[in-house]
């Protein structure tokens, strides 16, 4: 018998790993902090990073910007960050950041942008992307021209119940859909008897405020990458809370509207409505909500759940005033199994589009789907002050 000696068995080699710096600027504000940096950026960071499909891995590294610099020692310190800085610019000067990530408020979001884009950095920002259709397509126009890439931030097209919703029209479970109805908001209150729990100047027009601007650039995003693009929108925009009180207790007069009511005419003959309301009470299931009906079934989803009911589940009503009806129709629906794990949507969104960067695959929320967003608030507001319906023109960088 022979001895043999057997070579050791090579050490399976580590996935190549690439770190990416991202300038995050605005990261003190709620959004900034909670969704991006907390629950996205530092969770990919925290996990090890994102692996990709060819077996390498991509981690990255935040930069704190801001305008306080002890409140972002504060933030470093509490999460183990080691770079902030309160100067924009020498941030986007140095080539170690890659990124550029925008959490500003809306009226000083196009400057940041626009000095982000001459630095020549991939841009990753919240919406609105401007304050004006005019502002946001140049914005997307600069980015074209100087070879950069963008994206923009389209959470609620994460959230598990659209995500169901989603799965639904691609199953071709509605047959031909009809109409949507969708019901979003709750009671903001007033600031005098109890702190309001979103920003003064929300209800100041001054400011960048309104339900419109806030809410129509979600709308249009989820229309069109569900149902399809919006054609037109007849809005009535109201201002139901005139007296509030700010961050101070100092009262103030609201300029913004805190609720709005849109009508939308999509592609394909949809139509859609969909009341925005900062002064409602909430009596359904979640925050949101959407009932979409089709020619063979229907459904109800949220931000997490969604039920459906096919049209041989349909119930037959039969409309007669003078006797109560005890029939039970919440029971005729039944609910949508969670047959996937979900992530946090902001977190899902900032993985897909790093793949997409590093990949160096086209992106499609990019700034001038943002712009489309920012074109359909300026057509609701408009709508609104001339009461009538508004077209919207198709954008192009052409």
């Amino acid at each position: 018998m022979t001895d043999t000696t057997l070579a050791p068995a090579a050490a399976e080699a580590a996935p190549a790993v690439r770190e990416i710096g991202i300038i995050m600027n605005g990261v003190s504000g709620r959004m900034g902090y909670r969704q991006h940096l907390v629950r996205s950026i530092l969770a990919i960071r925290d996990q090890g990073g994102i692996e990709l499909a060819d077996g390498t891995k991509v981690t990255v590294k935040p930069l704190l910007v801001g305008r306080t610099e002890a409140k972002l020692a504060e933030l470093a310190a509490k999460h183990g960050i080691e770079d902030y800085t309160t100067d924009l610019d020498a941030a986007l000067a140095d080539p170690r950041w890659e990124i550029y990530a925008d959490f500003l408020v809306t009226k000083a979001r196009a400057t940041a942008l626009r000095k982000a884009i001459a630095a020549g950095k991939t841009i990753y920002t919240e919406k609105p992307t401007a304050e004006s259709v005019e502002e946001a397509l140049e914005l997307a126009s600069l980015a074209k021209a100087a070879g950069v890439k963008t994206g923009v931030v389209h959470d609620k097209l994460y959230l598990p119940g659209l995500q169901k919703l989603k799965r639904l029209i691609d199953s071709g479970f509605f047959g031909r859909i009809l109409s949507v109805r969708g019901e979003f908001g709750y009671w903001v209150f007033e600031g005098d008897w109890q702190p309001a729990q979103r920003p003064s100047w929300n209800y100041r027009t001054e400011d960048g405020g309104g339900i419109i601007v806030d809410m129509f650039p979600h709308w249009n995003y989820i229309l069109e990458n569900l149902f399809g693009g919006v054609k037109s929108v007849y809005a009535q925009a109201s201002v139901h809370i005139a007296d509030r009180w700010d961050e101070n207790g100092e009262h103030y007069n609201a300029t913004a509207e805190d609720a709005a009511y849109g009508t939308f005419e999509l592609e394909g003959d949809v139509i859609a409505q969909i009341n925005s309301s900062w002064t409602v009470r909430v009596n359904r299931d979640e925050l949101v909500e959407f009932h979409v009906d089709g020619t063979h079934g229907s459904a109800v989803v949220g931000l997490f759940g969604a039920k459906i009911q096919h049209r041989n589940a349909t119930p037959k009503p039969v409309w007669n005033p003078d006797l109560a009806d005890d029939h039970d129709y919440d029971a005729d629906w039944a609910e949508v199994p969670t047959n996937e794990v979900f992530i946090n949507g902001f977190r899902q969104q900032w993985e897909e589009f790093l793949e997409s960067y590093v990949t160096g695959t086209e992106y499609e929320y990019d700034l001038l789907a943002g712009a489309r967003g920012v074109l359909l608030a300026e057509a609701g507001l408009q709508s609104a002050r001339e009461g009538r319906k508004v077209e919207l023109p198709s954008l192009n960088l052409d």
